[in-house]
Parts: C-alpha cells; structure tokens; sequence
C-alpha cells in the first residue's frame, strides 16, 4: 500500500496528523506530571516566587491552573485555526487548480521530503515575523505567558493562525497539493510537541546541531536577555544556525513574557496584547506612531518616548 493509499484509507477526521497524535500528547502530559511529583524537590512554595510575582517552577513541574489554561487554550486553538485552514483551503484549491504550472505528485516520497522541508523553513521566517512584528506578536504571545515549560505548555496555542495561512500562499502557486501542505504542517506541530520539556537534558551531538531539540526550545521560550528572540526553529535548528538567530543553552532559562502575565483567563491570556496596541494606537500623535505600534517589533516605542509600557514585549520566543 502506497503512503497516499494509507493516508486515503483513514476515516476524514483523523487525516491530520496533529488529530493522529493527541492520545500520544494527553499520555506524554501525565507521565511528565507524574515524574515532577516524584521528584519535586523541598524548597518552600514562598521561595519559588520572584520579586515581579511570577512563580519559578521547579524543573518540570506543573501547576494545575496553569496546565489547565493551556490545554483549554489548545482545544479552542483546534476549533478556531480549523475554520480557518477551512477558508484557507478553498483558496489554496483554486490556485492549485487553476494558477500553479504543474502539480507536485502526492505518491513520490521525495515530495513529501521535499514539502516537509519547505514548510519547516517557511515555519521559521513565520515564526521569526511573528517575534519583531507586533500584530502578529500579540496573537503569538499566549503560547509564551506560561512561568513553565512542560508538554502542557506545549499546547498553549494561538487562536489566529491568519499569519501562517498568508505565507503558505505561494505553495499552491508553485503546484504543492493543499492536503501536503497542512499535513507537512501538522507534523512540524507534532515534532514542536516534544520539545517542551525540562526532562529532557541535552542529546547526541550531532543532533543538537541538526534538529531543533528541548535544550534549544527551552532557550526559546526564555525571556532572558540572551535568550530573546531566538532559535525560531520547528524542525531543524540549522535555520537559526544559518540566519544567525541561534543562541546556545547556558543556564536554565526564565520562561514567560518580559512582563509576567500572571492571569489563568485564557480569553484575557490570548486578547490583553491586541488591547495594549489599541490603547497605544489611541494615545499616539501621528499616523507614523501609531503604525509603528501595529508594526513595529513588540516594545516599539517613538525615539522621543520614554521606555515602553505596553502590556508584553517579546518573550524568547513558536511550539509549536
């Protein structure tokens, strides 16, 4: 049987791969909780709380709250992006049908190597954009305002994936079939999965230089100094190698936003930053300022201006 047999043999609902692996995710999440129970340390609660009020989680460690808000945040995530992609699709159809000079077969192995590969580096420059440019940022921002890195956090995600439907438009032109497109996704989100965790230390080598793994994810979703704005990868770090985003795992990071959000509202968790930038867009004097507020990278202020006081400036920053 051929991949596409396969894959045509599948009931509908359960040809997305991200479909395919939420057993897998739900089984990862509680053997994770487990672990951190088993072996959280006895430091006092009050010693785990930093001076700006969030919380500094043992490695691992799950806080019911928390996980509860980004699974919730995951399953609106399904809905909303779905309706989306839906949208998307007859669009991508047409250009597919009627504009792309040839069409990629969906049977030959090497065009699924091929489609993967093309979406993983379209994964990084989305991801990158969505990092320095603040409309994008403020629906990007809720899979990084968790104070913990864990598989849950893993399925913190947005509920706006307008951004990435818009970069993948010119696969259909150049003749990629709409199905290979959103599985070839799908399965970078399927990868990003499981590189959110602490209890995963560094691996071989060899793999750290290739592969996108948890000690660079953990990096990305830092809001350290040295660790902002980095390592954007979904499946291959040697992106970020190449582009010069990379930055190595010295020390444990500190995850979050750069201004904590402390809120377990998973409506004001994925919304509080398109409010800051209508608050900012209200106060600014001129058109230039206030397209710079939309555009600018989070953060952005006029040269005149003190520093920032937007709600969330960018955090590390995907995961997937």
């Amino acid at each position: 049987m051929s991949p596409t047999e396969l894959w045509q043999s599948l009931p509908e609902m359960l040809r997305d791969p991200v479909a395919l692996a939420i057993p897998f995710f739900l089984v990862a999440v509680v053997l994770e909780a487990v672990a951190a129970l088993l072996l959280e340390d006895e430091r006092p609660a009050e010693a785990r709380v930093a001076p700006d009020g969030r919380p500094i989680p043992l490695p691992g460690q799950y806080a019911r709250k928390d996980a509860m808000a980004s699974m919730l945040m995951g399953l609106v995530s399904v809905g909303t992006t779905g309706l989306l992609k839906a949208g998307a699709l007859v669009v991508y159809a047409v250009l597919f049908a009627y504009v792309a000079p040839w069409h990629l077969p969906t049977d030959a192995w090497w065009s699924w190597a091929l489609v993967i590969l093309v979406v993983d580096f379209l994964f990084y420059w989305t991801h990158r954009v969505a990092h320095r440019v603040r409309l994008v940022w403020a629906t990007h921002q809720a899979h990084h305002s968790s104070a913990y890195f864990t598989f849950a956090t893993a399925l913190r995600q947005k509920w706006n994936n307008t951004h990435d439907l818009v970069i993948w438009l010119p696969l259909p032109i150049l003749g990629v079939p709409p199905a290979m497109i959103f599985a070839a996704f799908s399965l970078n989100l399927v990868y990003q999965f499981f590189v959110h965790t602490e209890r995963v230390d560094r691996l071989w080598r060899p793999i750290e230089l290739v592969f996108n793994t948890p000690s660079h994810h953990r990096v990305h979703h830092g809001c350290d100094p040295e660790y902002l704005d980095r390592n954007y990868a979904g499946i291959l770090i040697v992106w970020d190698r190449l582009f010069g985003s990379f930055q190595e795992e010295i020390r444990r990071p500190t995850y979050g936003l750069t201004k904590p959000m402390l809120s377990t509202n998973i409506w004001t968790l994925q919304t509080h930053e398109y409010a800051a930038i209508a608050r900012d867009v209200r106060s600014a004097a001129t058109w230039r300022e206030k397209l710079g507020y939309v555009f600018g990278p989070p953060g952005w202020t006029p040269a005149a201006q003190a520093p920032a006081t937007s709600a969330a400036a960018p955090a590390g920053a995907d995961a997937a």
